[in-house]
């Protein structure tokens, strides 16, 4: 065929389209023109319309099927999208329950959280869009910490870019470590604490600490000092809590092949303590041993003159019950609810080895606002932690078995006592 002949023909066929095109808008109109008229007439005489005998498809199907025109009645028939999940649904229909399960906090705490983090997280909009609000990106952020769930997932849940997940989750984090992390984690009151272990059992304890491993993917770099004694790549978590259950100094950083006792020995709080500074200076006796505020650990820490742990190896009935008193529940039981709560925790962070850190701290952070706030942990959270922890079993500790003697004469001491107080009662 000839190049005008071809020309010719495609001529006709945009021709023949367009006068089609204008052939359907125009009976559109007299279509919409013909309804109006109707309704009036029926309104005028009282008379009902049943539009579901209405057969054939209308023009305006058609011409979108075709791909002519733009579908303007799209309102009417679009799903809902998912930013309108956020703002009319969770915002304005969820009640407290549904809070506390999909973001670990009810709406009233959850508001003072986006409050507290508002000078760190205002954003201004551009002229390309609209900067998501500060409610949105906290949402999206406790969302991906509370649950193992993807990027891609959570995007899908928010309406917004998997990309936007992730930045929305490191900006929060660094926003809750820069603003709250020094007045959230922190001693407080030490009398209260001293008076609450002493009523758990143990005079004079200003706290317990452990340690405990969050799993990573393999760094880029020295990744084998990552691995630990388990065989996974894992980040360590140092933190001492309260009798409550609530951090109030943390560590984190350190790679997972490194023991407790040398993170510990290498950490701020390890100096302070050996300086004795981090506590006051209220000692009692016990016997006829002086005894400063201690803290309690497992068997992998050292014996110190202000560090309790329990005995090892073949144990008495003396023995037996000053482990017994040893408060170390308390900090496991903090891990427990930090993880259920926060369960991406419980997988592995794809995060960077820079970040990863940041949001761990800000997991201890939104752990000690739950604890303060009386949020409930619900029992089935401890299940699912459960069933994700299976696979990245705890590492054993291994015991340090060097000590010194006071801290040796401190112990026995208290042993004694502990004995003694037994055979009174």
């Amino acid at each position: 065929m000839e190049p005008s002949a071809i020309i010719a023909a495609v001529l006709s066929v945009v021709n023949t389209s367009r006068l089609i095109v204008h052939l359907f808008q125009n009976q559109m109109q007299r279509n919409r023109a013909r309804r109006q008229r109707k309704l009036r007439e029926d309104m005028n005489s009282e008379r009902g319309t049943d539009l579901s005998q209405s057969t054939g498809p209308r023009p305006v199907e058609i011409m979108v099927a075709m791909g002519h025109v733009d579908p303007v009645e799209r309102r009417f028939w679009a799903r809902e999208t998912s930013t309108d999940w956020w703002d009319r649904i969770v915002l304005q229909v969820w009640d407290e329950s549904q809070w506390l399960r999909n973001f670990r906090m009810r709406k009233g705490t959850f508001l003072e959280l986006c409050e507290l983090l508002s000078p760190a997280l205002k954003r201004q909009d551009t002229l390309m869009r609209a900067a998501l609000t500060i409610q949105k990106r906290v949402a999206i952020a406790l969302w991906k910490l509370a649950t193992p769930d993807s990027y891609r997932s959570v995007a899908n849940q928010f309406g917004v870019g998997k990309s936007t997940v992730g930045v929305a989750v490191m900006q929060v984090a660094h926003a809750i470590v820069d603003l709250l992390l020094s007045k959230v984690v922190t001693l407080g009151d030490v009398q209260v604490i001293i008076d609450g272990f002493s009523t758990m059992g143990f005079p004079n304890c200003g706290g317990a600490i452990d340690g405990t491993h969050i799993p990573i993917l393999g760094p880029d770099h020295q990744s084998s000092q990552y691995i630990n004694r388990k065989g996974y790549f894992s980040m360590v978590l140092q933190a001492l809590v309260d009798h409550k259950g609530r951090f109030t100094n943390i560590n984190v950083g350190w790679p997972g092949k490194v023991h407790d006792a040398r993170v510990f020995k290498n950490s701020g709080l390890f100096r302070r303590l050996q300086e004795g500074v981090y506590f006051p200076d209220r000692k009692i006796t016990v016997g006829d041993v002086e005894m400063p505020i201690v803290i309690l650990g497992d068997p992998a820490y050292p014996l110190m003159p202000w560090l309790m742990k329990p005995y090892t190896g073949a144990l008495d009935t003396e023995k037996e019950l000053f482990n017994y008193r040893l408060c170390r529940m308390v900090v496991e039981c903090a891990f427990g609810r930090l993880k259920g709560r926060w369960r991406s925790l419980l997988i592995r962070s794809d995060l960077s080895q820079t970040n990863i850190p940041i949001v761990i701290a800000a997991c201890c952070v939104l752990h000690n606002l739950c604890e303060s706030k009386g949020e409930t942990f619900m029992a089935g959270w401890e299940v699912e932690a459960n069933r994700l922890a299976a696979d990245y079993a705890q590492p054993d500790t291994r015991a340090i078995r060097k000590s010194q003697r006071d801290a040796l004469r401190i112990r026995e001491a208290l042993k004694a006592s502990f004995q003694s107080e037994r055979g009174n009662q």
